[in-house]
């Protein structure tokens, strides 16, 4: 069965660029992100882990650990890193989990028969840290995946979680947000004092909280 959104994260032990790792172990009280790709020595798979390479500092900012997995071997991945770093200028220091047998590509679903019977999907998991998937995005083999989306995502997730407020269409960190309706809006000043816009009863905004 298929994960969804709130579900319990699946834990895995894995060989990786790293070495074994435990999942639940790697990403201590963090946040993760967890995300395949087709193949190795692919290009666009070679833009993508190098783009994750080059938001490194981004996403230690939001504590967020980040494992990229394929069904290759161990031995393609490490060869495969040095045309990453050289073609892409950066240098991949995130563990890349070899999953010849699967094991992780099955518990996360990322194997689309339709689209292909023996390499993943580009699936992409954000996991919150109380262990829950919080974020999935599935593209095809042939479509990047957008990594200035996947950070905004991640900001929108880390500021929803802290307070009673949603981010809307096209929302960027330290634009205005929503509060959600679960707050009365006679509590709106006191629970956020930078101020408040009704524009409808049901459509309340303030300025970021965090901010």
């Amino acid at each position: 069965m298929s994960l969804r959104l709130g579900d319990t994260a699946p834990n895995f032990k894995a060989n990786t660029t790293i070495g074994e790792i435990d999942f639940y172990d790697f990403l201590g009280e963090g946040w993760g992100i967890l995300f395949s790709h087709p193949a190795d020595f692919t290009p666009v798979c070679t833009t993508e882990l190098g783009k994750t390479a080059l938001l490194k500092e981004e996403f230690a900012k939001r504590n967020t650990k980040v494992l990229a997995v394929s069904v290759d071997p161990l031995d393609k991945h490490l060869s495969w890193i040095n045309d990453i770093n050289e073609t892409q200028q950066c240098d991949v220091t995130f563990p890349i989990i070899a999953d010849e047998n699967r094991t992780v590509a099955n518990l996360y679903d990322m194997i689309h028969p339709n689209a292909s019977e023996t390499f993943t999907v580009r699936s992409l998991f954000i996991i919150g840290p109380d262990k829950k998937v919080k974020l999935i995005i599935t593209y095809p083999a042939s479509t990047g995946r957008n990594f200035v989306e996947v950070l905004r995502v991640l900001d929108s997730l880390q500021l929803t979680a802290k307070y009673s407020v949603a981010t809307p269409a096209d929302w960027k960190d330290g634009e205005d947000v929503i509060v959600t309706a679960a707050v009365p809006t006679a509590d709106i000043p006191a629970r956020f004092p930078k101020g408040h816009k009704i524009i409808k009863p049901y459509l309340r905004t303030t300025p970021q909280p965090n901010k």
